[in-house]
């Protein structure tokens, strides 16, 4: 009975050698109530385990808290002009920011709008940033927008080896190549640019992106937090 129980536990199997190589924790209910649960309004982990502090959701998804700092006016509509000026806020050139504005609305839009008429304006509405969810992820959203706080913690068991809640560079390439779905060219592209674009904002001076830094780009938090320390509002977070 016990040997049954022990092996419907298992973590690892032996013909496949990738399940010991990426570890997954065995332990997450003893540090955050139900871990597996999918948060609608919050982004918690071990450390957070009621989320940002201070952070206000406004009564939306996790995901669409997550783009609501390109929303300028509030409106709900985040236009390519918002989509540049937050970059620009979050201390991207010129040139970085009207390339990743041209890439995130150029293919985000069409999946948001309330119709099926395409729109030349590029609006992304936040209302159904769900739909624009693509594959190869790390699967922290959900397909509805919320946060899956178990997905967070397996990434950096499986792929932060030489700090526990730290990633490099080469551990972020591996961690998505890794998430790589057959035959999803979108989202393979899609993703490197995302986490690329992420460790170039929120790296710290060893070259480590942390695990509360990916947290708060979850929710969001992270770009008000990186556009103040642009602005010289703020200190970096260490």
């Amino acid at each position: 009975m016990g040997e049954a129980v022990e092996e419907a536990m298992a973590t690892v199997a032996e013909k496949a050698p990738v399940t010991a190589e990426r570890k997954v924790p065995n332990d997450l209910e003893t540090k955050l109530p139900k871990p597996y649960l999918p948060r609608a309004l919050a982004a918690p982990d071990t450390e957070n385990v009621n989320g940002t502090r201070g952070h206000k959701h406004n009564d939306m998804s996790v995901l669409q808290q997550h783009v609501s700092f390109f929303d300028d006016d509030n409106n709900g509509i985040i236009y390519p002009t918002e989509t540049y000026r937050g970059f620009r806020r979050l201390g991207f050139n010129m040139i970085a920011s009207a390339i990743f504005t041209m890439l995130i609305n150029g293919t985000m839009s069409y999946a948001t709008l309330p119709t099926w008429i395409p729109s030349l304006f590029f609006p992304i509405y936040i209302q159904n940033m769900h739909k624009a969810k693509h594959g190869s992820d790390s699967a922290s959203y959900d397909t509805e927008g919320r946060f899956v706080p178990a997905n967070l913690e397996i990434m950096f068991s499986k792929y932060a080896r030489t700090v526990p809640d730290k990633l490099t560079f080469k551990e972020l390439w591996q961690m998505t190549e890794g998430n790589r779905l057959a035959f999803d060219f979108y989202g393979w592209a899609t993703s490197k640019l995302e986490w690329g674009v992420l460790y170039n904002l929120a790296k710290d001076r060893e070259g480590f992106l942390s695990k509360e830094a990916v947290r708060r780009c979850f929710d969001g938090s992270l770009f008000e937090y990186c556009a103040k320390i642009n602005e010289g509002a703020v200190g970096k977070m260490n």
